[in-house]
């Protein structure tokens, strides 16, 4: 095992071993233990008590955090016509048809953070299913990435919309902000995300649902929280 620089080793001194923290209280901790040179991005780690092998145990959505996630994402999107029109108004940072397939089949081009498409242009889209799919970028209805209504799609993304899902291990893990918000703006980002979680319980999941939460920022140690103080 790799050992810790001392900056880590000083911030896990501020830790309590084996205390769950309240989510509030977490965030303060996560602000105190970032000691880089840069401003480090907040995430949350959150393993839920579902089995994501089954189709009915699924958890994905997306969430607008209130204060954003500090990092202004590129968005494409696959349109044409006057919705294209309507993504180029909104702020898209790219916007096309078989033009945009082609470049990222020739030219393996992934100079983008979300990828948005009308439902008419998932035929083409499909076709990147597999360079897409595994970057976690193919559109989705669920997270309100294939939608006609680009526009609004567009502004969410642009104000701090994240998108969460299961990864093979059941744990979901998504920025709540950067270090530098403080605080206050982390717990509110967290609160909004921590509620969309819950709210997207399934009904087949039985047993404990939060199974754990920990959060960390980009070069800090792990701190849990408590999975029935995630709203103090």
């Amino acid at each position: 095992m790799a050992k810790k620089g001392k900056k880590y080793v000083d911030a896990l001194k501020k830790i309590e071993k084996d205390t769950l923290y309240s989510a509030s209280g977490a965030m303060a901790l996560s602000v105190e233990c970032a000691s880089a040179k840069f401003d480090e991005t907040v995430e949350a780690h959150i393993k839920l008590g579902v089995d994501s092998r089954h189709a009915d145990q699924q958890v994905r959505g997306a969430v607008v955090l209130p204060h954003g996630t500090g990092k202004t994402k590129k968005v494409l999107v696959f349109a044409k016509g006057e919705k294209a029109k309507e993504a180029e108004q909104a702020g898209a940072d790219y916007v096309g048809e078989m033009d945009l397939v082609s470049k990222i089949q020739g030219e393996n081009w992934f100079d983008f953070d979300v990828v948005v498409a009308t439902p008419d242009m998932m035929g083409v889209v499909g076709r990147l299913g597999r360079v897409l799919g595994p970057k976690g970028l193919m559109p989705n209805p669920k997270s309100g990435t294939v939608t006609f209504d680009v526009a609004a799609a567009v502004n969410d993304i642009k104000a701090g919309k994240v998108e969460y899902r299961l990864d093979k291990t059941n744990i979901i893990h998504v920025p709540v902000g950067k270090v530098s918000f403080g605080k206050e703006k982390l717990f509110e980002n967290f609160a909004v995300l921590a509620d969309a979680i819950e709210k997207a319980k399934p009904a087949a999941a039985k047993g404990q649902y939060l199974r754990s939460v920990t959060v960390a920022s980009t070069m800090g140690p792990g701190i849990k929280i408590n999975p029935n103080k995630i709203s103090e």
